[in-house]
């Protein structure tokens, strides 16, 4: 049970943390990484996209000091994307259920959050403006804003995070059963060859 158990949770964790991951960083390939913000100003990126690039990712990093950041529930920034003067694409960004942010550098308390901004489902060739800019968060100390594009992204399976968070708590309290009923009948067996010979009398019963 103990073994089925950790397969269950090591499954759980593939489908409903690792894959829609993987998917949002990894899949399709890379356009190309912009710098948005740096020296205390914004500035738009210009990308010129294709049709064969849809469906196009969207994804931001954030560098900052990382208690500003964390558990921020106001938005940090926003973004927009346009072409031939429609907006294809328009978000707020928190970036607070960022787990696990990357370090900047060694030598610098910055951490390296990320965000994503959305799915361009289907593009006009042509070039698309991306403006980022501040939100109504206060106090954030940003270093750098990098805008990432990746073309021909996969779609998540929006029953992927449930099942696999549902895997995850079955194996878990399969875990936790498998450890308490091994721990009630935990007790070793005795070994014969232990128990101290019996000592026989003169009428050949054994003596106490």
């Amino acid at each position: 049970m103990r073994f089925l158990s950790v397969l269950l949770l090591i499954a759980g964790a593939a489908i409903g943390i690792f894959y829609p991951w993987a998917m949002s960083n990894f899949s399709g390939h890379a356009i190309g990484i912009y710098r948005v913000y740096e020296g205390g100003r914004f500035r738009p990126a210009t990308v010129q996209l294709a049709a064969s690039d849809a469906p196009v990712r969207v994804l931001v990093d954030l560098t900052a000091r990382a208690e500003r950041v964390a558990g921020q529930q106001r938005t940090v920034l926003t973004l927009t994307a346009a072409s031939g003067g429609r907006t294809a694409l328009a978000s707020a960004l928190s970036f607070n259920h960022t787990d696990n942010p990357r370090q900047a550098s060694p030598q610098l308390p910055d951490k390296i959050f990320r965000d994503e901004a959305g799915v361009i489902d289907r593009v006009t060739p042509g070039p698309y403006v991306f403006t980022v800019g501040p939100g109504d968060a206060d106090g954030i100390d940003m270093r750098a804003v990098d805008l990432i594009l990746r073309a021909g992204t996969g779609s998540v399976d929006e029953r992927a995070q449930p099942a696999g968070y549902t895997l995850m708590g079955v194996g878990l309290a399969g875990l936790v059963l498998s450890l308490l009923f091994g721990r009630r009948g935990g007790g070793r067996p005795q070994n014969p060859n232990s128990q101290p010979p019996p000592r026989w009398g003169r009428n050949g019963s054994p003596r106490a």
